[in-house]
């Protein structure tokens, strides 16, 4: 079984895109937008509010961080936002995409655990840099396949939510569901996600080192083993060299 240890620690994924003051930081163009937008009625200046919040972002994470991934990903998803709200003319529209993105997500993470590759689990151990030892452990796929339940539950909520504030026109709850919807949500999922790393991780160690006692034990078994074959040789005459030697001083009796 391979270890759920790593020999050297190797910066994560997680760790490359900002750590979790990165994630918030993408965030907060979404922020910006909402206050913007309800404050001054005034879509443009909501939309442009919310790029300039993202370019800031990445100036700031690039001198403290080394990293501008945060704020590409806010550009991106916000560039689109901006660009659905600006062609339907309207606030709400701007919410849009992240509502489809919702019951994709949502559906990815259901289609994961019909597949047995639950992706609360894969993606954990690809941010983390740790291998994917869990997959031969039947309990282990099935607490991640609870947790990855959990995400596709907050992704639907959202979506169900959300969808009927758009067809609503209720733009100001909309933007409220956006923001409480979020990471209260997300850090739900989360704490489903860490029970079941640490079950996990606890059922792998704990086989891990019986089969280390056990390799232990067989070394030992092989070791006593050899000893008690070297020991048999060693007290057991050969009798075949015996002889040998026996024939021989017989030959050189007789030739005396």
């Amino acid at each position: 079984m391979t270890s759920v240890k790593t020999e050297e620690k190797q910066p994560t994924v997680l760790e490359q895109m900002g750590g979790v003051s990165g994630m918030l930081y993408s965030s907060l163009p979404v922020l910006v937008f909402v206050i913007v937008n309800f404050t001054t009625k005034n879509l443009m200046a909501a939309i442009i509010s919310s790029l300039a919040a993202a370019v800031v972002i990445g100036v700031v994470l690039a001198v403290r961080k080394g990293t501008i991934q945060p704020a590409i990903s806010a550009v991106f998803g916000v560039g689109i936002a901006a660009f659905i709200a600006y062609k339907t003319g309207e606030a709400k529209g701007f919410f849009l995409f992240g509502i489809w993105q919702s019951v994709v997500y949502g559906s990815a993470f259901l289609l994961s655990i019909i597949v047995r590759w639950p992706l609360a689990g894969v993606i954990w151990t690809f941010l983390n840099g740790r291998d994917r030892s869990w997959r031969d452990d039947k309990a282990s796929v099935r607490d991640y396949d609870i947790a990855t339940f959990v995400w596709a539950l907050v992704f639907f909520a959202r979506f169900v939510v959300q969808r009927w504030l758009y067809d609503e026109d209720q733009v100001g709850w909309l933007a409220v569901a956006r923001l409480g919807m979020g990471y209260p949500l997300m850090a739900i999922a989360l704490l489903a996600t860490v029970w079941a790393v640490r079950r996990a991780d606890k059922r792998l160690k704990a086989a891990e080192e019986a089969a280390e006692a056990r390799a232990a034990a067989d070394a030992e078994a092989a070791t006593e083993a050899v000893l008690a074959r070297t020991a048999d040789d060693l007290l057991t005459p050969d009798m075949d060299e015996l002889k040998r030697v026996v024939d021989a001083e017989s030959r050189d009796k007789s030739r005396d």
